[in-house]
């Protein structure tokens, strides 16, 4: 079974790899730290099950999901409990959510178990997934957006790195894509968002919470 990891905090990611080594069934066959780089190294390596961190410093699982769908089973994997950190990786493709006190065995269970085909929660988080689909649930669904919704995954991976102030050489670098194709992408956000010129669309991501 083809795994790949995906978490911004290199000594974790060890952490797993070593534990999934033990796993007569199970190789690890990449990972990465950071969105750009998780998207095109899940294109390449072809994994079964992508073990997936919720928060990353650049988008997060979310904004890997959307970069890679369709694509693997992905299973979140994340310090967070939050409800509302659960209900939005699932809602974007995720196919189960557990947190980083489960043992290496559980995990390696877990892996499996995704890529059979079942959903996998830790305790108590599977309620949410409940509330959210029976309408019981605190977190409140996503306000519609025309003009952010009209972004394409890569527009908006982009989007949130010019408003952190990267040039469009550090976004290509990040991306793993030229510095032209960068100008294309702000072009078209800049044109889809109605924006005039870069500080305005900083502006408008910024009162979106788009960081």
């Amino acid at each position: 079974m083809r795994v790949f990891l995906v978490d911004d905090h290199a000594v974790f990611r060890s952490g797993v790899r070593a534990e999934l080594s033990r796993e007569a069934d199970m190789v690890v066959v990449g990972e990465a730290g950071a969105v750009g780089e998780a998207v095109a190294g899940i294109r390449v390596a072809r994994p079964d099950v992508v073990l997936l961190d919720v928060h990353m410093p650049d988008g997060g699982g979310v904004a890997v999901l959307q970069g890679i769908d369709p694509g693997p089973v992905c299973l979140a994997l994340s310090v967070s409990d939050a409800a509302e950190d659960v209900i939005a990786v699932i809602r974007a493709g995720a196919r189960g959510y557990v947190t980083k006190t489960i043992s290496g065995p559980e995990l390696a269970d877990g892996i499996r178990r995704v890529a059979g085909g079942d959903a996998v929660f830790s305790p108590r988080l599977a309620g949410f997934v409940l509330d959210s689909f029976t309408g019981r649930s605190p977190v409140p669904e996503p306000q519609l957006d025309p003009e952010l919704d009209s972004l394409t995954p890569r527009e908006l991976e982009v989007l949130r790195l010019l408003a952190r102030g990267y040039t469009y050489r550090e976004i290509a670098e990040t991306l793993f894509i030229s510095v032209k194709t960068v100008e294309t992408h702000a072009s078209n956000v800049l044109r889809k968002t109605q924006q005039s010129n870069r500080n305005a669309l900083t502006r408008w991501a910024h009162r979106r919470r788009i960081d």
